[in-house]
């Protein structure tokens, strides 16, 4: 059966997720009159992703609540433990305000959204929660192109556990084998969905992060993502699309 449905990871894959952290953070540093503590917009930065990724983590194994890791995210990343929650999702608050102005969508999106719209169902599968993740898609512009919307706050499962894939692709009542999934990390998003037996996209933007996966196909953009699921890439066939 050919590829009848793609299911989208949402940050920095529709989403330019680190172009807005970027900015919105560095506006908000500038705001709060903490920039320079952190040396270069650059280090705050890095700092503030290394933090990210260390309570998404523990969001991801279920040691935390979605609200909870982005207190402790700021509680490290202030070096103040002491924060009451209240006053850490007051400072997140502003930060998301600065954030969410820097908002934007990838040129090739549109694009390729519009020229899979009469051939493909589409879905959204994210490590997030539909609390934040819907907003974004509605402001985005990009929520009605979506039939269903599936995250792992709701799930209690995140990726690259093949539960998660497989209930995204429940959710849109179609088996594995008949769906792909386009995401921009190697193996949370592209090695889960291809252990999971959906086709596997791995969209790597910036190029140069490594091999590919063993049976997962690497784009470096969108635009040919069409020709590449009317070929039915499915079942390993590693493509070498960079």
């Amino acid at each position: 059966m050919p590829i009848r449905a793609v299911l989208w990871d949402i940050d920095d894959t529709l989403f330019d997720y680190t172009g807005a952290d970027r900015a919105g953070l560095a506006r908000h540093l500038e705001q709060e009159g903490i920039a320079e503590r952190y040396g270069s917009p650059a280090e705050a930065l890095a700092r503030w992703r290394r933090i990210t990724e260390l309570h998404w983590a523990r969001f991801g194994a279920g040691e935390v609540t979605f609200d909870g890791q982005r207190r402790d995210r700021v509680r490290d990343f202030l070096g103040a433990p002491l924060l009451t929650d209240e006053e850490a999702e007051v400072w997140f608050g502003r930060y998301v305000a600065h954030y969410r102005a820097a908002w934007v969508v990838f040129p090739d999106v549109v694009p390729v959204l519009d020229a899979l719209a009469a051939g493909y169902r589409h879905g959204v599968l994210s490590n997030s929660s539909v609390a934040n993740q819907d907003p974004k898609l509605r402001a985005l512009g990009l929520r009605e192109r979506f039939e269903v919307l599936v995250c792992a706050a709701e799930l209690g499962i995140s990726k690259p556990e093949a539960r998660a894939f497989l209930a995204a692709c429940e959710a849109l009542g179609l088996p594995p084998h008949e769906v792909a999934y386009v995401g921009d990390q190697p193996e949370i998003d592209a090695r889960g969905a291809r252990d999971a037996g959906l086709t596997a996209f791995w969209l790597d933007r910036e190029g140069g992060a490594g091999p590919t996966p063993s049976g997962v196909h690497r784009i470096a953009g969108l635009a040919r993502l069409p020709e590449l699921l009317a070929r039915d890439t499915r079942f390993g066939a590693r493509s070498g699309i960079r």
